[in-house]
């Protein structure tokens, strides 16, 4: 407890108000859509902190939220035989990227971020339905996983290209959802990994992370609670609209 009151004092009454803020709107999203936690954490906390600390930060919460997501569809078997091989790519991509790229990269990082969300949100809102033949999913697949591998190795947010290409294999609504928090899972662990292996995941870090995740679950609740009063499909306009602005301000700013 004393490491993580430090942690935070270091940060400051302020970033510590922000940090807790970010995890709350991006555990409403998730709530709400059943993704973009990490996209919306790190892009708000990219605005104040280095990407390498807010990467830190979204571990803990991170995983818990995608475990919950991961096993509740009771189709986890055939999922895996279906994308084992994505997901290998997205642990060999993030390895790679650690290497040479990794969050800890300074405003060249945050430059990335920002492009990623920029792109995230602009496939969001103009891309039309796309579909991956089966056929090609064997090739299609670990090519997928290695540039979301890459991409999260550099700016954290493991969306890009992953989700459009799980979108785009016709699953029905529950495999989706289940898809998606299987390949968060794999992202989220390997980003860990990376971290861990430069030094930017230490006790302190992963402390602060656990607390992240009191504001992120309660997010979650009124997300889940929105999503029965509110269109999704408006709501989803919007917080890609927003994403783009995010993006396009790191972009340039960074």
């Amino acid at each position: 407890m004393n490491i993580l009151i430090a942690y935070y004092q270091h940060l400051g009454w302020a970033l510590s108000l922000l940090v807790m803020m970010a995890f709350f709107l991006a555990g409403t999203v998730k709530g709400m859509i059943g993704l973009g936690l990490p996209t919306v954490a790190m892009g708000m906390l990219g605005l104040a902190i280095a990407p390498a600390q807010a990467a830190a930060l979204l571990i803990i919460p991170s995983i818990v939220t995608n475990t919950w997501q991961l096993v509740a569809g009771g189709q986890l078997r055939e999922l895996i035989k279906r994308l084992w091989s994505m997901q290998v790519g997205i642990m060999l991509g993030t390895g790679l990227g650690v290497l040479w790229l990794s969050v800890d990269s300074g405003g060249w990082a945050v430059r990335a971020l920002g492009a990623a969300l920029l792109l995230y949100a602009l496939v969001g809102l103009f891309l039309p339905a796309l579909h991956v033949p089966a056929s090609a999913e064997r090739w299609a697949g670990p090519v997928c996983g290695l540039i979301t591998g890459i991409i999260t190795s550099a700016t954290g947010v493991f969306v890009i290209p992953a989700v459009p290409y799980l979108q785009a294999l016709s699953l029905n609504k529950n495999q989706l959802v289940q898809a998606l928090g299987l390949s968060f899972s794999v992202s989220t662990l390997a980003l860990a990994a990376g971290l861990y292996w430069r030094g930017a995941l230490g006790g302190g870090e992963l402390n602060a992370s656990v607390l992240a995740l009191l504001p992120a679950m309660l997010g979650m609740w009124l997300g889940q609670c929105l999503r029965q009063r509110i269109s999704a499909a408006l709501f989803k306009r919007v917080f890609f609209v927003g994403m783009a602005v995010l993006g396009a301000h790191l972009l340039i700013s960074g």
